[in-house]
């Protein structure tokens, strides 16, 4: 009984995906719930499994192809492995010289020697003499057919992605080597992003910087009491972070909004997405209802994000929506930058790393823990004073914790 193995059914934000990477081959034995084949849309990576057991019959998209919906990917033939094992040695020395008798009888001199100096098989060669004998003239017309049509555009699907290149020049200093391959769906669609949000936004980015011990402080008194009480869940900075722009998104609602045409959708709660780095881009998946959550439930969300993120495993439905974006670029060493905006959001908050530097207190020069914070909201919709606002109530909330809990 052939079961026919589809494409997962794509929601409506996603038009089509590819084919990145098949596991098994026509023919391969496959266990119930084993990978098969993955597929790479716009936005995450899905694995399609086996439904039972059985063998894969014949495969329909080859990799790189572009499927839609719900596509014929391939067909399973149920039950255990019909696939046929390896012939014994001997079968096989048979079969060879089986082959090399009859490639004799088929083949003059003048013709063994043409195939012979051009490396061909003669299976691909249709003979005219008696018999189906290949002749001189045969060999001749196929080697001048096969020139007229280059092997590299007859083996290559038309829907197959580009195969990877790699340029070699001499320069002064020896080799000079370029390696071109084709752009991932994935990191095809990230650019159209970024480049949609430069040109369909007013981008502005506000910067302040906040003093970190009072968090630090916090954060090295109960780190091992905390890790011990919540199962394993380690004490970061994105927490705080995180329930710092709750707050203040409650406090400027236009932050927390989206522009949708000449709309203005102004959103009663705060789904926080999280900006993730991957090999295959950044994605950023979203922790709903940050509002109502602990610091810990935050804390362990973002740990199985990133580790989700990391092997594929994210869902669409985890990269859907998003009122807020907070991404840290300090875990890489970044002092300053600017993030950009993730549509159709109107603000992200960008963390950056911790850097010890002399500031004035009270008139005196103390040596503090410093972090460069970054907003970058649309123009459009939200004035320079509610930015610096938002901004310096995030500030405010880190620099005196306890006031994320009393919600002051």
């Amino acid at each position: 009984m052939s079961i026919e193995i589809k494409a997962p059914a794509f929601p409506e934000s996603i038009a089509d995906g590819e084919v990145a990477a098949w596991h098994k081959s026509e023919g391969d034995a496959v266990s119930r719930d084993e990978l098969i084949v993955e597929i790479e849309t716009d936005k995450v990576v899905l694995e399609v499994v086996a439904p039972v057991d059985g063998t894969i019959e014949k495969i329909y998209a080859t990799e790189g192809a572009t499927i839609e919906s719900e596509q014929l990917l391939a067909t399973l033939v149920e039950g255990k492995s019909t696939a046929l094992s390896s012939p014994p040695a001997q079968v096989t020395a048979a079969i060879s010289a089986v082959t090399e008798e009859v490639s004799a009888e088929l083949l003059g001199p003048a013709a063994r020697l043409l195939v012979d100096e051009h490396k061909l098989d003669i299976n691909e060669i249709l003979g005219s003499g008696k018999n189906g004998r290949i002749t001189k003239e045969d060999i001749l017309k196929f080697i001048k057919t096969r020139k007229a049509t280059p092997a590299a555009e007859s083996s290559v699907p038309e829907n197959a992605a580009p195969a990877d290149r790699e340029l070699t020049s001499v320069g002064p200093s020896g080799e000079r080597i370029e390696r071109r391959i084709p752009m991932t769906r994935m990191r095809a669609r990230i650019a159209e992003r970024l480049l949609d949000a430069s040109n369909e936004t007013a981008m502005l980015s506000t910067f302040n910087e906040v003093n970190m011990a009072p968090v630090m402080a916090l954060r090295k008194k109960y780190k091992e009491q905390f890790e011990k009480t919540h199962n394993g869940t380690r004490l970061g900075f994105m927490g705080f972070f995180v329930k710092a722009a709750c707050e203040a998104l409650k406090r400027f609602p236009a932050v927390n909004a989206s522009v949708d045409g000449n709309d203005i959708v102004y959103h009663g709660y705060q789904d926080i997405g999280v900006a993730v780095s991957t090999e295959g881009g950044l994605v950023v998946p979203v922790m709903r209802d940050a509002d109502f959550m602990s610091l810990a439930d935050i804390e362990a969300a973002i740990r199985d994000m990133g580790l989700r993120a990391k092997d594929n495993k994210l869902t669409i439905e985890d990269m859907t929506g998003g009122t807020f974006t907070v991404t840290n670029g300090g875990v890489f060493g970044s002092l300053l930058s600017t993030p950009i905006l993730n549509p159709p959001q109107t603000g992200i908050l960008g963390m950056h790393k911790i850097q010890e530097r002399p500031m004035a207190v009270d008139g005196q020069v103390v040596i503090l823990p410093m972090m460069y914070l970054a907003l970058t909201y649309d123009h459009r919709l939200i004035d320079g004073k509610t930015a610096v606002q938002f901004l310096v109530a995030i500030k405010d909330l880190i620099e005196d914790p306890a006031r994320i809990l009393l919600q002051l």
